[in-house]
């Protein structure tokens, strides 16, 4: 790898594209969306920080071999007592994992799991055409993805039911207990960043001095505000409502998820205007999309054209195409669309989305028996969505390297 010796050439490389990019956004982030001097600094400097605890984690189990795999397995499942003569650097690592912060809130982060799970198959074409899709007009860290194949060709349908399993084990009732679902794919998700990190850093020629490391707190942070801030930017522009006390505790869940990933505190998006102003910094300070971006995006978005439906099979699959390019297009606005070189669509399906949501979330939403009706409504589209992605089979996250 090629070190950096000073700020990566990435951090503001193409000004005058990513303002394009994000000209949605900036609105959001007023009164001052720009990013301060000291602003500016931090987020350089994000370019070249890591989650440090997994770093040291990884070495342990990669240089020193004090530390395996299957012991951090084993700690994870059944707590670190339960594995025999533990050494230091996997007790450390728990003890710090399981060290909750003073400000998490479990009542807080109960709300926010069932507010998600009311939101109902609208939240996967968010994360699909919103979080992940948008998140490609993002070039620094996409050498990592196309490295491992995991997000081309036929391989995309099971990495986003993948990430699918995740994101349902954080919104589960206690997935966020530490032995919940939630608790565990995510720390599992942590190391296995470490872990490539580590690969990237050392036995590969990743050139840091333009991209930053492999991965760091800035597209860190980035990723984490497209599952939270700016999902619940998308899913109020498709008619969803919320209470501020629901969207708080939607934000307070995944300030929580960014902790236990080893994202820096000062990067958890805690309020939603400051953390519009941070998703605003850091789109406008990311570099343009390159070939990364548009294999990513091409093989995200003709998904639907390679998937099998049991009934109406041709028409189904043009349909979900062209329903894709328009929440896209809705979503992420013209620029951000064409930069990705994905085919642009009127927003027919928004707009008729927004329709039905209306009534639904604002008009019967608001009676406790609609309330009621829109969470068991919600939460049998996910399961039923879950299903459907991989025929029925519900996959696991990555596994970790041997």
């Amino acid at each position: 790898m090629t070190p950096a010796t000073e700020a990566p050439t990435r951090y503001m490389r193409d000004r005058a594209h990513a303002a394009r990019i994000t000209a949605p956004l900036r609105p959001f982030a007023w009164p001052s969306p720009d990013a301060t001097v000291q602003e500016a600094d931090a987020l350089r400097r994000a370019l070249l920080e890591r989650d440090e605890p997994s770093a040291a984690l990884v070495r342990a189990i990669r240089q020193d071999r004090t530390v395996t795999l299957a012991q951090f397995r084993q700690a994870l499942a059944e707590g670190i007592e339960a594995v025999p003569d533990a050494p230091t650097p996997l007790r450390e690592y728990f003890a710090l994992l399981e060290d909750t912060p003073d400000w998490v809130d479990r009542d807080l982060i109960a709300l926010g799991a069932r507010t998600l799970r009311r939101v109902g198959s609208d939240a996967g074409d968010v994360l699909a055409y919103g979080s992940l899709l948008g998140g490609y007009n993002n070039s620094g860290p996409l050498p990592v993805l196309t490295a491992s194949g995991r997000l081309t060709g036929e391989r995309t349908r099971r990495r986003i039911a993948e990430t699918g399993t995740w994101w349902n084990g954080c919104v589960a009732d206690d997935g966020l207990d530490r032995f919940g679902d939630g608790f565990m794919l995510s720390v599992h998700v942590r190391l296995m960043h470490a872990f490539v990190d580590y690969h990237h850093e050392h036995e590969t020629d990743w050139d840091s001095s333009a991209r930053g490391l492999p991965v760091n707190q800035f597209d860190q942070a980035g990723t984490l505000g497209l599952f939270s801030i700016t999902f619940l930017l998308h899913t109020r522009v498709l008619g969803v409502r919320y209470t501020r006390r629901e969207a708080d505790a939607v934000l307070h869940l995944w300030c929580y998820v960014g902790w236990l990933m080893g994202v820096d505190p000062r990067w958890l998006p805690f309020a939603e205007r400051p953390g519009l102003r941070m998703m605003y910094q850091i789109g406008s300070s990311s570099p343009a999309a390159d070939e990364h971006s548009y294999a990513l995006a091409e093989s995200l978005v003709e998904l639907p054209l390679r998937t099998r439906y049991a009934h109406f099979d041709r028409l189904r699959r043009r349909y979900e195409y062209e329903r894709g390019l328009s929440l896209a297009t809705m979503l992420l606005g013209p620029a951000g669309v064409r930069a990705l070189k994905v085919p642009m669509r009127p927003p027919w399906y928004p707009v008729g989305r927004l329709g039905v949501n209306v009534v639904k979330h604002h008009v019967v939403g608001r009676f406790p028996a609609g309330n009621r009706w829109l969470q068991r409504r919600g939460e049998r589209q996910l399961q039923d969505v879950r299903l459907r992605i991989l025929d029925g089979e519900i996959p696991d996250v990555v596994a970790l390297p041997d």
